[in-house]
């Protein structure tokens, strides 16, 4: 019994820090981008068709890699950065690469549901494109933001239980290493039953954040 539980608690550990580390970098790289995708589309503030297009397109074609593969295609650029290509550091960048398409999507969608009134009044209020974006977008997208990245963190925590199948560390590879191929049953089990709390938790967590910015409009 003690020794599951110290194999799941590191494995836990593990997790936390992949799914911490590739949420912070992927909104740092997919917040920017769902902005930028926003204005320089059709109804954007600052249309620009050939970039939106570009844009678009990258952010399409990196959605629709599934992850294992996205995984063995980044093993020789993690290699280079990192100088190793397995192990919960190396997993953090397939992981932070394949979340920020999602994170510039969920942006995008909410910052295409926001009034279009809403500018306009900003705009006659004498306000800069740059000010509309930081002092009116922003703002007017915060609970949808939070709900997107609760998602994406639910997402990660899936993604790198995957990451597990190519020595990528945390839950998942307690699960296959021990769990699967060494018929423990016990260790599977609970690392399942770990994975299901941290979802629940997340999403509970992440749908009280969302309404108390609500209430506080």
């Amino acid at each position: 019994m003690n020794q599951i539980i110290s194999l799941v608690g590191q494995s836990t550990v593990e997790t936390l820090i992949m799914v911490f580390f590739s949420t912070l970098f992927s909104v740092i790289i997919g917040f920017p981008l769902g902005v930028l995708l926003f204005v320089t589309g059709p109804t954007g503030i600052m249309p620009k068709k050939v970039l939106n297009l570009v844009l678009s397109r990258i952010v399409d074609v990196l959605r629709s890699f599934p992850f294992v593969i996205l995984m063995i295609v980044l093993l020789p650029m993690t290699r280079a950065i990192l100088g190793k290509a397995i192990g919960t550091a190396a997993t953090i960048i397939p992981l932070s690469i394949a979340a920020a398409p999602f994170v510039a999507r969920v942006i995008e969608t909410s910052l295409i549901e926001i009034d279009p009134g809403v500018i306009t009044a900003a705009r006659a209020m004498g306000s800069t494109n740059w000010q509309i974006i930081y002092k009116v977008l922003v703002p007017e997208v915060l609970p949808s933001v939070v709900s997107g990245i609760t998602l994406t963190i639910i997402n990660l925590i899936s993604y790198s239980a995957m990451a597990g199948t190519l020595g990528g560390g945390g839950l998942g590879d307690l699960a296959i290493r021990y769990g699967y191929q060494r018929f423990r049953t016990d260790v599977m089990i609970s690392a399942v039953i770990v994975i299901i709390l941290m979802v629940a938790l997340i999403q509970f967590a992440g749908t009280k954040l969302s309404e108390r910015i609500i209430k506080r409009r």
